[in-house]
């Protein structure tokens, strides 16, 4: 038998037992019938004119009628076969919404007879409806602190059918986090309750989606279903976090002011103000506050003056990241500075000699430098040297302390001053380079002996010649040649009056001075020299420096010999009044005695 025959089946024993209490309700005066609803119109309810035994002729024409109370006329007589049908299709929740047995009302009226008969026709429900809830999206929020075990009522669903079609159960599906409870209403309905089974963590999910289906009794069952949507209110029950501990960068002294010079990242996964993150300085020293700002909402560290590795080669800062909730984390912020080579070498001059004797022995100290870069690593390593060609070497004295000494002996007539560069270049790339000057003049010694510039000179005098004429014109420069007013020569014999002009103080001046004499400073000074132990006949030139004058007109008949390489000035002092030895000497190659 399949289900639809099983259904009809039910349907006609149903319609048996109403004609039957029918049959025993009308021998009391009253018909009752029982019919579903939603029969098509002219469907049998009832046979009247079998139940109350009336004959086919009182029913024919006019003679008997159904009527009803109110406008609408829900039922019908059938003349010819006396049967009570519908009239129209009847939907027992319209008309009977609120109550739970539907019972409609009519008279047959037999006109013949002037008899009225009552009659009642039950609509029994029909499964025709499903089970509805008043909106089909259910949206409920929740704390994610809520204790499990929480319950939350849930809208009550709507089933119009009455009976074992109407409204029968509740299930709930979609998440492990819920459950479901149905309570049992003092009117007997289901009450659905979502019930809070485990922890919630809106970090973990922000929404549930759930499904509730209302089920009735029909057969087959109608369900209706809601969807449930539940949102996890956040509650700041997260920190932020940072991502790391401790962040570490290492930026060169030279970065740009304005720079970022790195960004930190703290995060929060709660919602709304408990999500939202601002970041501070926490711990500062003054001399970081001044270099270094830190962007609230960014966490961006900018650079606001310029860094320095002399002067401070690393920071330590320490931030702080907050939510709205007053939540917080800390991180240390470690920035290195990096050398650039922006430091040339320094020198400094300690302690110097201004003049030095050019008779000082090799290695002699004439001055002391220090020397030194601010810079670092290669940077800061320097290399000194001093110029070419000068008579001085440089030696390590102590750490970055240098002495300038000579390296050899020095020669006041080659060079009577120096100025000594020292320079000093550090390792950078390109290398930065620094100087210094040291201004060095020599003293003079008595370290050179007169020397003629011939072994041997002649002259010819023609005895006609004046006093004070000059008889030799060559002129040579004397090294030693620095002559004070101490050290000024006068000429043998007593005439001196002419020659009162002021002697040459430098070698510089002699190129005026015709000489033939070669002499020292020291012999120049005495004033009475002579040459060979001759008198009167050849002096030196207070004016003029070491050269032969003629002191007296010589006789034709002296022959002069001038010495040669034995030929000394000597000093005269006690011989100024000596006599002319008398006669005349020969000319000859001989050298005279002394």
């Amino acid at each position: 038998m399949t289900v639809r025959e099983e259904r009809w089946g039910r349907r006609q024993r149903a319609l048996l037992w109403c004609v039957l209490l029918a049959a025993w309700e009308a021998a009391w005066g009253q018909l009752r019938y029982s019919v579903p609803e939603e029969l098509p119109k002219g469907s049998f309810v009832g046979d009247v004119a079998e139940e109350l035994a009336l004959e086919p002729a009182a029913l024919g024409g006019s003679g008997a009628r159904v009527v009803s109370q109110g406008r609408t006329q829900y039922f019908a007589l059938h003349a010819s076969s006396g049967h009570l049908v519908t009239a129209e299709r009847i939907d027992r929740e319209q008309l009977c919404d609120v109550v739970q047995q539907c019972v409609l009302r009519c008279e047959l009226i037999v006109e013949g007879e002037m008899k009225v008969y009552a009659i009642e026709v039950e609509i029994t429900d029909i499964n025709d409806n499903t089970p509805s809830f008043h909106e089909a999206e259910i949206e409920l929020k929740m704390s994610e602190v809520t204790v499990p075990g929480t319950r939350f009522p849930l809208p009550n669903a709507h089933d119009v059918d009455v009976g074992a079609n109407s409204l029968q159960s509740y299930a709930l599906s979609g998440d492990e986090h819920f459950s479901l409870s149905v309570q049992a209403g003092g009117d007997g309905e289901k009450r659905p309750e979502l019930v809070l089974a485990k922890a919630l963590d809106r970090e973990e999910a922000a929404f549930h989606e759930l499904l509730l289906r209302a089920s009735d009794g029909g057969d087959p069952s109608r369900t209706g279903t809601a969807r449930i949507r539940v949102a996890v209110l956040d509650a700041n029950d997260n920190a932020p976090a940072f991502s790391q501990a401790v962040y570490t960068v290492r930026v060169a002294e030279d970065v740009p002011v304005g720079s970022t010079l790195l960004s930190v990242t703290a995060t929060d996964p709660d919602d709304g103000v408990y999500g939202e993150v601002r970041y501070s300085l926490n711990k500062i020293t003054q001399k970081a506050s001044k270099i270094f700002h830190l962007e609230p909402d960014t966490g961006a560290i900018r650079l606001v003056r310029n860094l320095d590795y002399e002067e401070w080669n690393s920071y330590e800062l320490e931030l702080q990241a907050r939510d709205g909730g007053g939540l917080f984390d800390t991180a240390k912020v470690s920035i290195s500075v990096t050398d650039v080579n922006d430091n040339a070498p320094e020198i400094w001059v300690r302690s110097a000699l201004s003049e030095i004797s050019e008779d000082a022995a090799p290695g002699t100290v004439v001055a002391l430098l220090h020397v030194q870069d601010r810079d670092s690593g290669a940077n800061g390593e320097v290399r000194c040297s001093l110029g070419e060609s000068v008579p001085f070497r440089l030696e390590r004295a102590l750490d970055d302390y240098y002495s300038v000494v000579t390296a050899r002996e020095l020669d006041r007539e080659r060079a009577s001053e120096y100025n000594v560069t020292v320079r000093a270049a550090d390792g950078g790339s390109p290398a930065l380079r620094s100087g210094a000057v040291l201004a060095l003049r020599v003293l003079d010694v008595n370290d050179n002996a007169p020397v003629f510039a011939e072994a041997r000179y002649s002259a010819r005098v023609a005895e006609n010649n004046a006093e004070g004429a000059l008889v030799l014109t060559q002129a040579q420069p004397n090294p030693d040649w620095r002559f004070s007013q101490t050290q000024r020569p006068g000429t043998s014999g007593s005439q001196n009056g002419e020659e009162g002009g002021a002697w040459p103080n430098n070698q510089f001046d002699t190129e005026m001075l015709q000489a033939m004499i070669l002499a020292s400073a020291n012999e120049a000074a005495d004033v009475n020299a002579t040459l060979g132990g001759g008198t009167g006949t050849m002096g030196l030139s207070a004016r003029y420096g070491p050269q032969f004058t003629l002191q007296h007109v010589p006789d034709y008949r002296q022959n002069v010999y001038i010495p040669g390489s034995t030929a000394t000035l000597s000093n005269a002092a006690g011989k100024r009044d000596a006599k002319p030895s008398g006669g005349n000497k020969k000319k000859s190659g001989k050298k005279e005695k002394k």
